[in-house]
């Protein structure tokens, strides 16, 4: 069990840094006006390159989330809000899709600060859950 644990920490730290760098992507391509120069299509594929490493990534770190849930139970109120806090990455993983589609699409659906913000959920969601597995607050 300690294997899966190691290699789950390994996916999960990868997921999360995906998870970090897309959005920072979408602040450059917030900034570029013409989304057909070099520099926007250069931004764009770099993201696109980035969800798709990242995305099977997350699925690998989920499954071996399932693995050790199966391994040693379900229980505690941290777990159910470590879960919902996953749950939550989820959606925010699939949400920078549909803004990267919309970004392949020619329409930047934000700007600059609004992305600058949205990227730092996943640093919000990574403390949380840290502090859930490490201390296991009982509620």
């Amino acid at each position: 069990m300690l294997w899966i644990k190691a290699f789950h920490l390994v996916f999960v730290v990868s997921w999360f840094a995906g998870l970090f760098y897309l959005p920072r992507i979408f602040v450059n391509l917030a900034m570029v006006a013409d989304t057909q120069s070099a520099e926007y299509q250069r931004l764009l594929l770099m993201a696109k390159k980035l969800y798709r490493f990242v995305t099977p990534i997350a699925v690998l770190a989920i499954g071996l989330g399932f693995w050790l849930w199966f391994g040693f139970g379900f229980s505690g109120g941290w777990l159910h809000a470590k879960t919902a806090l996953v749950a939550g990455l989820v959606a925010y993983h699939v949400w920078c899709g549909r803004l990267l589609a919309q970004c392949v699409a020619g329409k930047t659906p934000h700007g600059h600060v609004w992305f600058r913000w949205f990227n730092e959920v996943p640093v919000i969601v990574l403390v949380a859950i840290c502090i859930l597995v490490v201390v296991k607050p009982s509620f």
